[in-house]
């Protein structure tokens, strides 16, 4: 009892293992403090906005010029073109001057048609020869019936560039052309009419007389197809012939 009170009347005896120093704890990381808009500082780089990525520059369109300003390049803008009369063929130019009877003479001259005829002097001037031959193919295609025959009863059985020929054995090939004719005439009621514009004069015969054998198989609305064509090109022939002559509203050759 007496040696327990005198340990106690000492005090705690000191550990025999000596206090470990501990390190010392580093310092936590934080952001560096944001500036604000009002704090001096470098601006932040070109193209780039806080916290929004980078900024695209706005795209820049021309300015359109004010009503005083001068066109720098006004010395570059072509002269109005004159009129298409002006530059039409010489032909053509009296065609489109002629007055209302000698054109429509001319006319019928290239087809027989009094309808066709009138429309296309009603329809001058024409600015060019293309714009008339346009024309003058759409009113082809208008004919009706009585047109037609109106227009195959002015055409002659043999055609115009085969009158006179005398080359050799051209007599019996007329001859023998007069035959089939006569059989495309009593089967169809109207003379048969074909162009030759591609033809070389040499082969026109005996082309015109294949042409006509081959056409008797057609049946009647068939063949009335054809030979029109056939006129709505002879027409369009002889009308380029007539605005490209020198005397112009004369009767193509």
């Amino acid at each position: 009892m007496g040696a327990a009170l005198s340990a106690q009347a000492r005090g705690p005896r000191p550990c025999p293992v000596p206090a470990l120093a501990c390190p010392a704890r580093p310092a936590p990381c934080r952001p560096p403090p944001q500036h604000s808009r009002s704090a001096a500082g470098p601006p932040p780089p070109h193209g780039t906005r806080p916290g929004r990525g980078p900024a695209f520059p706005a795209p820049r369109f021309p300015r359109p010029p004010t009503p005083h300003e001068e066109d720098p390049l006004s010395s570059d803008v072509p002269a109005p073109r004159p009129p298409a009369q002006a530059q039409a063929p010489a032909g053509l130019r009296r065609f489109n001057d002629a007055d209302h009877g000698a054109a429509e003479e001319a006319l019928l001259a290239c087809c027989g048609s009094t309808r066709w005829a009138l429309r296309l002097a009603a329809h001058r001037p024409y600015p060019d020869v293309e714009s008339l031959l346009a024309a003058a193919s759409e009113a082809s295609y208008d004919l009706r019936p009585a047109d037609l025959a109106e227009a195959l009863a002015d055409e002659s059985w043999m055609p115009h560039s085969l009158l006179g020929m005398r080359a050799p054995g051209s007599q019996a090939a007329r001859t023998a052309l007069q035959a089939a004719h006569a059989a495309y005439e009593a089967r169809f009621g109207h003379v048969f009419v074909v162009c030759l514009e591609a033809c070389p004069p040499e082969e026109m015969l005996d082309a015109v007389l294949a042409s006509v054998r081959g056409r008797l198989g057609n049946d009647p609305d068939e063949e009335r197809l054809v030979a029109a064509e056939e006129l709505r090109r002879i027409a369009l022939g002889r009308l380029e012939h007539l605005v490209a002559s020198p005397t112009g509203a004369g009767a193509p050759a």
